[in-house]
């Protein structure tokens, strides 16, 4: 049992140095990541003091999705491309810290759709370089070509945006959350409006006001419950996973010469950029150096 204490300590040890080594590889991401780190830190402060503890677990989540990408790159050796990376760390705090905290999503109506699109272009650039990865491994007994390529990271990209509809709607069903915002709209089309029962199209336009149990709504129009948002969110996807497979299309068609798709895939890390070997490496020859320094003997 102390053998296996020893281990996990051992293994937490490496991880976070290698992790701060990964933090630091790149001058840029790092300075970002350091920028919005603390930019985090201030605002968990601030709610702290307004006793808003639900906000409070939203900054310790962005802290730790903040490490994602690097941890990302540690355990599985690959290398985010700075671009990509920089990318991924802004994403991260405009939709937890500007969109939820600083209630972005509702003083910029366009703030939602952005992020979506932007996701949809990230999704699609990780599904991509899933798939390229293994293109290039020796293991592999097959290829794809760069159409099904771009098809499969167009396809990665559309199951992550619906799978993020899903769950918007578990949490508004359950747990009676409105992350599937409204709309208002002033024309309603629908069968079930038909007088005769059948199966026509009754409409209900120029809806200016709507009382419910007596009361006006105020909001100019009818609400549209989340259908919309919904569906406008994987428009946006849509575009985004489009724009980025055919950046990949291109990217593996010219063998990697891509200057602008290099920027956004990831590729396998060297050897002498995997920090978490590296570090284990150094733990070994230290370990052997106390062996020796003690004479104790080695098996």
């Amino acid at each position: 049992m102390k053998n296996n204490d020893k281990r996990e300590k051992h293994f937490f040890r490496n991880m976070w140095k290698a992790l701060g080594m990964e933090l630091r590889e790149h001058k840029s991401s790092f300075i970002v990541y350091f920028i919005l780190r603390l930019l985090v830190i201030i605002m968990m402060i601030l709610q702290i003091f307004n006793k808003n503890y639900e906000n409070v677990f939203l900054c310790i989540l962005t802290l730790l999705l903040l490490v994602v990408p690097s941890l990302v790159q540690v355990t599985m050796k690959i290398e985010l491309p700075t671009t990509l990376e920089i990318i991924i760390l802004v994403f991260i705090f405009a939709a937890e810290i500007l969109g939820e905290i600083r209630e972005f999503y509702i003083v910029f109506p366009f703030w939602d759709t952005v992020l979506h699109t932007l996701n949809g272009f990230l999704a699609a650039a990780i599904g991509f370089s899933l798939v390229d990865l293994l293109n290039r491994s020796e293991k592999m007994v097959f290829k794809l070509s760069p159409l099904f390529t771009a098809i499969v990271a167009f396809c990665f990209s559309m199951t992550i945006g619906v799978i993020w509809e899903f769950f918007e709607f578990g949490m508004d069903q359950i747990l009676g959350y409105d992350m599937q915002k409204d709309t208002v709209i002033h024309t309603i089309r629908s069968v079930m409006l038909d007088p005769a029962g059948g199966n026509n199209v009754a409409v209900i336009d120029n809806i200016k006001n709507v009382t419910v149990n007596g009361k006006d709504l105020g909001l100019g129009g009818y609400l549209d419950i989340g259908l919309i948002d919904t569906m406008k969110d994987l428009m946006v996807n849509f575009v985004g996973a489009v724009v980025f497979s055919v950046i990949g299309f291109f990217y593996v068609k010219n063998r990697g010469k891509g200057s602008v798709a290099r920027r956004f895939i990831p590729r396998k890390k060297k050897a002498e950029r995997d920090f978490l070997k590296i570090v284990e490496a150094e733990e070994v020859e230290k370990e052997n150096l106390e062996k020796k320094g003690t004479g104790t003997p080695q098996n």
